[in-house]
């Protein structure tokens, strides 16, 4: 029965296998981070601080002195926002004396140290991230109504691969800014006294797991840029 393999081959799109892979790294690294973070968090710190002390002090130690400590909901969205000078840390890292909380909140820290230093690749990411934000929101709209509208080749396509493009940089950028925040936390912890001996080695292990998370993001978004390059890139409409 030919026309059961064609209509076939016509509703299953090869491409999806890219996305899938995306989709399983990104399940795998989450996964890992969370069960690195759920072990390491039942060690103690020899120096009993919370992940908001260690902030504080491993800030201090570098003279900063405006950046804000404070605990926001949820579970590992820690963050660090320069806008406001605010250094986030989760209910799970601000109060425990944990070696992983102690870990996540000094690697935050890494973060408001590139911003006083001025960090190249983190001026970069700030830069573009108004761009990305567009590029976001509307790479996939202009695809799908370029496709509608005027064809595989339409020039809204490409444009949607363009701003798509955008943000696969910015997640390259990102790349180097977490792996640098990362490397300054584990020095600090070090010189400071924060952590100490195996203490060292547990925290590499759990800031380690959470760069997977970046690097399974950059991998998903270059599939995902490279199955439109070969659905869309370079094609024309042949009707």
């Amino acid at each position: 029965m030919p026309g059961y393999g064609m209509g076939y081959y016509r509703f299953f799109d090869p491409t999806m296998i890219l996305v899938l892979i995306g989709v399983v790294l990104s399940m795998a690294a989450s996964a890992k981070v969370q069960s690195t973070f759920a072990k390491y968090s039942r060690v103690r710190s020899m120096t009993g601080m919370t992940g908001a002390e260690a902030a504080k002090r491993l800030l201090n130690s570098q003279g900063i002195y405006d950046v804000q400590v404070r605990k926001v909901a949820g579970n590992l969205t820690d963050h660090y926002d320069p806008r406001n000078k605010t250094l986030n840390l989760s209910e799970s890292v601000y109060d425990s004396p944990s070696v992983a909380a102690i870990g996540v909140a000094a690697h935050e820290c890494g973060h408001a140290i590139q911003d006083n230093t001025e960090y190249a690749p983190l001026k970069i990411r700030g830069a573009i991230v108004p761009v990305v934000n567009i590029g976001t929101q509307l790479s996939w709209p202009m695809i799908l109504l370029g496709v509608l509208f005027g064809g595989l080749g339409s020039p809204l396509v490409q444009i949607g691969i363009l701003l798509f493009t955008l943000c696969v940089i910015f997640q390259l950028v990102t790349l180097p800014v977490e792996f640098n925040a990362s490397s300054r936390a584990v020095r600090l912890l070090d010189e400071t006294g924060i952590l100490s001996g195996e203490e060292v080695g547990y925290t590499k292990n759990v800031l380690g797991a959470a760069a997977l998370t970046y690097v399974a993001a950059a991998a998903g978004s270059i599939l995902q840029l490279l199955r439109l390059l070969i659905l869309f890139g370079g094609r024309r409409d042949d009707r």
